[in-house]
Parts: structure tokens; sequence; C-alpha cells
């Protein structure tokens, strides 16, 4: 994911900026409401992530200026409020979700996973098409070269999610909470066992293979030509 933070606690923001980072996101940091509508005009992300309390204009007016103008990206807020009034006028007023400080990791990533996963299944997007592949997201049919491909419910999970992240090394451990979800009760190697699937489906027939390995960190999907998401 493209994911802007906008965080003043300069310890908290370079953790989570490492974080994330160390799990295949790319991050632009802003420190201030300044900086950060800087980057809202320059950028496109999939994620803002959005402190309550920063210097200048707070995250919750940053929601709301960017709901006004028809920004439906994702954005994920963070508080020190727990109070339950609070959390409702984050979410009233444009928030998709909230985290309140301290927060574990895991649940920041399960947060992000969550939102991701509804942003395909809204509507927003119809299909996504690289050079050679296409998915219809809402019909989950596939194709490479004009013929089609069968694809289960995991296997279509799988290579949406790698083709949403092009040339992204994704973790092992991103794809199976993505794709799996952060409860189920499988291991790793159920991520490298659908890999092998469907890499016998949308690469061996084919010379130019989609679905690179990259030891030791996970899987990256690369085909000549632009990806797009429609």
């Amino acid at each position: 994911m493209r994911i802007l933070l906008v965080e003043d606690d300069i310890k908290l923001g370079f953790l989570i900026e490492y974080k994330l980072k160390h799990e295949g996101h790319q991050v632009d940091w802003a420190k201030n409401s300044e900086e950060a509508e800087s980057l809202f005009a320059a950028e496109a992300y999939d994620l803002y992530i959005l402190d309550w309390m920063i210097p200048g204009k707070t995250g919750i007016e940053l929601c709301k200026e960017r709901r006004k103008q028809k920004d439906s990206t994702a954005i994920l807020m963070l508080t020190a409020r727990d109070a339950v009034e609070d959390r409702v006028k984050g979410l009233v007023d444009g928030a998709d979700d909230y985290l309140v400080k301290p927060f574990a990791f895991e649940e920041l990533f399960a947060r992000m996973t969550a939102l991701d996963r509804r942003k395909q299944t809204s509507g927003y997007e119809e299909s996504c098409t690289s050079h050679s592949l296409k998915l219809n997201l809402q019909t989950q049919e596939a194709s490479r070269d004009g013929s089609m491909i069968y694809l289960t419910k995991r296997e279509f999970q799988l290579l949406s999610f790698l083709m949403r992240n092009p040339d992204q090394v994704l973790s092992r451990e991103r794809i199976l909470n993505y794709v799996w979800g952060t409860e189920a009760d499988v291991t790793l190697n159920a991520v490298d066992a659908t890999v092998k699937l469907l890499r016998k489906k949308i690469d061996d027939p084919y010379t130019n293979k989609v679905i690179q390995s990259v030891h030791g960190r996970g899987y990256r999907f690369s085909d000549s030509g632009a990806v797009s998401h429609d």
C-alpha cells in the first residue's frame, strides 16, 4: 500500500514508519497538518493514518476536509482518546476506523488489512489489469492473454492482492492475513502451497513469469507494462 502517515510524535512516527516499510508498504510521513496538506495535493494514497492531535489542524479536521473534497481514501485515526463519544465523532466525521494509543502493531496491521479488503469488495474497483493479466474483481474471473483461467477463491484473492501491489515484496505473513484473515488457523505453509498452485495456472504455460519469489522476504508480482485499477 501507498500510505500517508500524519504523526507529530517523532519517536512513535519513526517506529510506525519503520514497521510499515518493513512490511513492504510505501510510506510518506508528515509531522503536521501543513505537510499533510501538501502531500494530499501532490500524491495519491491507498490509506491515510492520521493522529488526532497534531500541530495546526487536527487529524479530525483533516479527515472532514478530505471527505468534503470527495476523497474516498481509507482513513485510520490514531488517538489517545478512548471515550465512546470521541470514537463516534471520528467515525461520523469520515474516518473508516480508529486505533487507541498505545496499540500493538499486530492490531494496526490487522485493521489495515481489513480496510484494504473492504475497499476491494465495496465496488470502488471493478477490474485489475496488467500487461498480460486481467481480473474482474466483481465476477472474480481471470484471464491471461485473452484466455480464461479458472481460479479458486483463495487463488483469486492472492493474485488480486499481488497485482494491486505491483513490484512490491509482500511478506508471507501479510499475504496470510489478507487472504485467510488474522483469525485463521492456518500456517505460512498455506501461502506457499497456494502460490505453487497459482503458478501452475498463470505462469507455467507462459514464458513470462509474473509471480516472483524474493528469498527470505516473500513474493512479488511483476509484469511488463503498467498495472491499472479501474
